[in-house]
């Protein structure tokens, strides 16, 4: 996926209420783009027959005629999908197929947040980073560029991301996001992770990036300067 690529996805339900449900889901979720939304199985082969780049389905499992799982287990060249349904029996056999989630109705943006975020994660699975991060804050999630990234900092149990045009707050543990980042990114504080291509002056015990003045930890000094001399 490149860094102005949307997820491309498909809804098949055969009830339109949660059809609608996941529509508006998918509206208010940035990254995510609606392709097409369908009341059964044949419908939707149809559709992934003549639009092979979807990258994602929410796929019902208790459908007429056929099942979302024998469905899914039919195709050729299955994009990743989010198994949806209110029967929580179908959640073994759905992660037999290498689902990479599964909601069970009803269910929160919250929790659809979670499984997108899931998506994420397995469609970048690369030898390389790539080029973006997405990052949840408030119940919607960002996409923002690494090279934007000014630098990361500590905020309780929260972290808040500065990058060039704004500042997203998430909730997250300082270690567990910094340890995600590209290794252009230097820890220089116990509370700080700077990225070192916005790094402008190092004077004495303060990195100065654009107008913001970044402490560096006593332990990570030595560190920081071999990484940059």
């Amino acid at each position: 996926m490149n860094s102005e690529k949307m997820i491309s996805c498909v809804v098949v339900d055969d009830e339109l209420s949660s059809q609608n449900v996941i529509k508006h889901f998918i509206a208010k979720t940035d990254i995510l783009k609606l392709q097409y939304a369908c009341f059964n199985a044949s419908e939707a082969n149809t559709y992934l027959k003549l639009n092979p780049g979807v990258e994602l389905l929410f796929l019902d499992i208790n459908m007429p005629n056929q099942s979302g799982l024998e469905f899914y287990k039919s195709l050729q060249y299955p994009p990743k999908v989010i198994f949806t349904t209110a029967y929580p029996q179908y959640a073994v056999e759905g992660f037999e197929v290498n689902a990479t989630d599964y909601l069970l109705k009803p269910f929160s943006y919250d929790r659809f947040l979670d499984a997108v975020g899931k998506v994420i994660k397995a469609l970048n699975k690369k030898g390389d980073y790539p080029d973006y991060i997405i990052i949840n804050e408030n119940k919607s999630l960002h996409k923002v560029l690494y090279k934007d990234i000014l630098f990361v900092e500590a905020y309780g149990d929260y972290v808040k991301v500065h990058s060039i045009s704004k500042t997203l707050v998430t909730n997250s543990t300082f270690k567990k996001f910094t340890s995600a980042l590209p290794d252009f990114f230097l820890r220089v504080h116990k509370s700080f992770c700077i990225n070192s291509n916005h790094l402008q002056q190092v004077k004495g015990n303060v990195i100065f990036i654009n107008n913001h003045k970044i402490p560096i930890g006593q332990t990570y000094k030595n560190s920081i300067m071999e990484k940059l001399i």
